[in-house]
């Protein structure tokens, strides 16, 4: 299930940065496009999730994820209610140096980056997931595999050489993976994302689109291809998805087309022919609909680019 949720969502890591935070310290982050992730390799720290109602703490080897990008509060610990908050500026400054912030007190050692998901926040998995996912070394199951990934990742931070952004990239995918293994294990009769991968005629559903975008899908089409009736599968899809299967279809096609954009020199009758839609003007009013620009505008916009500083984008 995890190879399912990781081809549907489609991810690419983004900026890094390594901190050394001197206790007194705090960082106040603001709502995201891309989810956040921080690993821990000295000291601890308390976060404070928006819309959580109790902190959580972590410590030397744990990692934590925040898929749904919510604004959140990084401390110390040691005071009830952070004031004096590390400004952006500093953050910037330095990212990807050995410039210590915060006070003269006990230090702790952050990693962070973000995941950039390949599909809509409004993804029913996206949706499905929890506010924070925290993976700990106290936890016996992944103990190790976990303080493996932590350690590489901290050495090839703390000392960068040739590659080491390919490196670093890996080590947080592996990252990511060990989070949504986490998440699948006590998500067995969770949310409807993780149910609809789970179920062997929708699951086969989703990855049919996902694989085949272009292809002429009707409701008959899908269910005929997972053995259903079309009104089971349309109520069966409903249920675990959370919508109906052509506007999954709708969205998934947009979704990849605003890739396909980005990501390579096609024509526009290209897309639209590989997103399944008979012209390039059809294609660009759906696609305008969507994302509210249309495609040629759409692929002029910038399109989020790999670094190492920089990485809390405040």
């Amino acid at each position: 299930m995890v190879s399912d949720v990781l081809e549907t969502l489609r991810f690419k890591t983004l900026l890094f940065g390594r901190f050394e935070m001197g206790a007194p310290w705090a960082l106040r982050l603001p709502r995201k496009v891309n989810a956040s992730f921080y690993v821990v390799t000295r000291g601890g720290l308390r976060l404070q999730v928006e819309g959580l109602a109790q902190p959580v703490f972590l410590s030397a080897g744990d990692v934590v994820l925040l898929p749904r990008a919510t604004a959140h509060v990084l401390d110390d610990g040691t005071r009830k209610v952070p004031r004096d908050f590390i400004s952006p500026q500093q953050l910037r400054a330095a990212a990807g140096t050995d410039v210590r912030l915060g006070g003269p007190g006990a230090t702790t050692t952050l990693i962070t980056g973000c995941f950039q998901f390949g599909v809509d926040p409004t993804h029913p998995l996206l949706r499905a997931f929890p506010p924070i996912i925290h993976l700990s070394t106290q936890d016996a199951g992944r103990a190790s595999s976990l303080a493996a990934t932590v350690q590489l990742l901290s050495a090839e931070t703390a000392a960068p050489g040739p590659g080491s952004a390919l490196v670093v990239g890996r080590l947080a995918d592996v990252l990511l993976v060990q989070a949504l293994r986490a998440q699948a294990l006590v998500a067995q009769s969770g949310e409807a994302g993780w149910k609809a991968l789970a179920d062997p005629a929708i699951g086969n559903a989703l990855a049919l689109m996902h694989e085949q975008p272009g292809a002429p899908w009707t409701v008959e089409r899908l269910a005929a291809a997972v053995g259903l009736s079309r009104s089971g599968f349309a109520a069966r899809f409903h249920s675990l998805v959370g919508e109906t299967p052509l506007h999954y279809l709708s969205n998934w096609r947009m979704t990849r087309s605003a890739r396909w954009l980005h990501e390579s020199d096609d024509s526009l009758e290209a897309i639209a022919e590989r997103a399944g839609y008979e012209s390039a003007p059809a294609f660009s009013k759906a696609f305008k609909r969507r994302w509210g620009m249309g495609p040629g505008a759409y692929r002029r916009t910038p399109a989020p680019r790999v670094t190492l500083p920089k990485s809390i984008d405040t």
